[in-house]
């Protein structure tokens, strides 16, 4: 039925778009952060191409008044999902003019932090703008934004576009943003938060403004380390300009997502804010490359349904590596190409559904689509491929799009069989191994990567000199990283040296390698494990930290002496580390209270959604368990992310199999708030 329903509304937005074609829009907004709710006057331009006498918005829950058009009041049917206008539309330009009001349950999120402070973040893709904005659910309705905000004059406010007007008014200040370029409803975005900024021009004179938290200033630099490098690379190597009039990128707090390329304005989660040392593990590089590049293949041209989304995201993964390639080199470009070819051939054992259709996976739009489209770079040569890209753009700019509108530029100047590439690469849920082993084996990296898995199955001692030549040699990382792999399994005597062969490298992420695979740890190694503790990497110091405390209680103290005052990423993971093993060393602390309030005050609301689990987790896994332990995990089922809220309520499903566990929960419900009684009430009835 709901098939039914949803081809029934795409046939009815089809119907509308031949009748009636929205221009513009300009929307006045207010917020209050402590109700939640966002209310504002709309004022649409459109032009009705047909005579009709029904037209529609989505929009989600919302309260209407003063609905006219052409200053006429105009009969409304308002469902909670869209509101209608009914009257006799006639050919010619009109606009609609109404005030509307609404609490939003998604796309729309208050996130509160300390001192009473708050941030507000929007989410809109796939179609979900209309929770907060009436719009348009569909994405062939491209219009041209313009929104002006009042908010707090403590804060800062952003929308897309150029700021074109900043008025203080009282204890308020107006922000006028405008757009000059149609895009779809799922692009248009707000953020408002205690924002410091760096502005720069791009080599083509774009406005480029990277924003950060006051607190982070001293992260700045490693966050933002290859912005503006990406943004030139993207111009120069898709060879269409930028099409927007300015590009700013902005760290929000609980981000649902990796990053999101709302048109002008990337909004991207703040674990990629990170210092020197935390940029090596993970940074924000490929995620800034993937969201500018979405700037041209998806809010430029946009896929005009979910069968060709491949049209975004692979091409966003696939220039994104791109990018990688001109900072990192070939030999990561290459290396990262093979690593997804194994993850889509593992995945295509049980994966039955293709590129070309709606319901593919992330992995297959994302990582089949990027293959696809190096295979076809590959295949066609750099020059014709370039030139088929630009035309493609230049051709469809502010339009939607589908494969074959892609293909019929490719087929312009080149003769290459389109229609087998299509069935391989987009129809079949089969990886073509061979040609992805002919491609990449044209570097020189991962010809001794094939050889190294070759010897997958083989006896350590058969192989054992090839692999210790591995890791002698000067060979990219990624080889390296493959032989310790194949040691995880191997009797500690017949491994050793390879294993201090790999220690020695001095290969940020071999040495991680080390650490993840030998878990246990014989005491003749232990002064060689310990050296990872000193290692520039908060994640290889968490591991080790870890894996030296469970092997060696003898030397616990003089572990935990050394990683005191370490911090690690802005989620804390090796200070809530340091102290869920603190607590749970004999005789370490005099003053275990002070631990224990400070490890739950990192699972409160206080903090963000990726801290409190790191503390929550820590603290059920050590037995450190009180009343407000379990508040704060209940607190934790009615957060907006879902896999926060998820690992909530799967944890307490597991306590709930103790009965005194269950007793506790009990005792601590009537103190719970409204929404985390009713999730916990749930959890105690299943």
């Amino acid at each position: 039925m709901k098939y039914i329903f949803l081809l029934f509304t795409g046939f009815i937005f089809a119907q509308q778009a031949q009748n009636v074609d929205f221009k513009s829009v300009s929307g006045q907004l207010s917020l209050n952060s402590k109700e939640k709710t966002i209310s504002g006057a709309v004022d649409f331009q459109f032009e009705v191409l047909k005579d009709c006498d029904t037209i529609s918005l989505d929009a989600k829950n919302m309260e209407f008044s003063n609905v006219k058009i052409n200053d006429k009041e105009v009969i409304i049917q308002n469902n909670n999902k869209q509101l209608k206008l009914i009257s006799h539309f006639e050919k010619g330009q009109n606009r609609l003019t109404f005030n509307y009001k609404t609490k939003p349950k998604q796309a729309l999120y208050f996130v509160d932090i300390e001192n009473d402070e708050v941030q507000i973040w929007t989410q809109g893709q796939g179609r979900y703008t209309s929770n907060w904005f009436p719009s348009f659910d569909d994405v062939n309705e491209k219009l041209i934004f313009n929104l002006g905000i009042s908010f707090d004059k403590e804060y800062q406010v952003v929308s897309n576009g150029l700021l074109k007007e900043k008025k203080e008014e009282g204890n308020l200040i107006h922000w006028q943003y405008k757009m000059e370029r149609p895009m779809s409803s799922y692009l248009l975005m707000l953020a408002i938060g205690k924002f410091d900024k760096k502005e720069f021009k791009s080599k083509s004179k774009i406005p480029l403004e990277y924003y950060y938290e006051p607190k982070d200033s001293n992260r700045f630099e490693p966050t933002y380390r290859y912005s503006k490098r990406i943004f030139d690379f993207m111009e120069k190597e898709i060879g269409v300009k930028y099409p927007w009039q300015i590009n700013r990128q902005i760290p929000v707090r609980d981000f649902l997502y990796a990053g999101m390329e709302n048109t002008t304005t990337t909004l991207f989660a703040t674990r990629y804010v990170v210092d020197s040392i935390g940029f090596c593990d993970r940074n924000y590089t490929n995620v800034d490359a993937h969201e500018l590049a979405h700037h041209w293949f998806g809010d430029l041209i946009t896929a005009e349904s979910s069968t060709h989304h491949w049209l975004q995201e692979g091409f966003a993964t696939y220039f994104a590596l791109l990018a990688e390639k001109d900072i990192y080199g070939e030999d990561y470009f290459y290396s990262k190409l093979y690593d997804t070819a194994q993850q889509i051939k593992f995945a295509s054992r049980t994966d039955t559904i293709p590129v070309l259709n709606a319901k593919a996976s992330s992995l297959t739009f994302y990582e089949k689509g990027a293959w696809a489209l190096f295979v076809l770079h590959e295949s066609i040569g750099d020059k014709a491929f370039k030139k088929a890209i630009k035309t493609y753009l230049n051709k469809y700019a502010y339009k939607t799009v589908n494969t074959q509108n892609f293909f019929d530029e490719i087929r312009k100047i080149s003769d290459f069989d389109l229609e087998k590439f299509q069935k391989t690469w987009l129809e079949s849920t089969a990886f073509d191994t061979p040609t992805a082993n002919a491609l990449l084996s044209r570097n020189k990296t991962i010809e001794k990567r094939l050889e190294i898995d070759k010897l997958k199955k083989m006896p350590l001692n058969e192989k054992a000199d090839i692999l210790k030549t591995a890791l002698e040699s000067n060979v990219y990382r990624s080889v390296k990283e493959a032989v310790v792999d194949q040691l995880e399994n191997e009797k500690y005597e017949a491994k050793k040296e390879l294993l201090l062969l790999a220690l020695e490298t001095n290969g940020i992420q071999v040495r991680q390698n080390v650490a993840e695979t030998l878990t246990k740890i014989p005491e003749d190694f232990r002064i060689n494990y310990e050296t990872l503790l000193d290692d520039k990497s908060y994640q290889t110091q968490e591991i080790a930290l870890y894996w030296l405390w469970r092997n060696f209680p003898n030397h616990r103290k003089e572990y935990l002496d050394k990683s005191k005052k370490w911090v690690g990423f802005n989620d804390y993971n090796l200070r809530t580390l340091w102290l869920s093993l603190a607590l749970s060393t004999t005789n370490y602390t005099s003053d275990p209270e002070s631990l224990i309030n400070e490890l739950i005050a990192f699972s409160s609301t206080k903090y963000e959604a990726t801290t409190r689990q790191n503390a929550l987790e820590k603290l059920i896994a050590f037995k450190i368990i009180n009343d407000q332990v379990l508040s704060n995990l209940v607190g934790a089922t009615t957060h907006h992310m879902w896999q926060f809220s998820k690992f909530g309520r799967d944890t307490i499903r597991l306590l709930l199999k103790n009965p005194e566990m269950r007793a506790s929960f009990n005792r601590i419900l009537p103190n719970l708030n409204p929404d985390e009684q009713f999730q916990l009430e749930r959890l105690l009835k299943e």
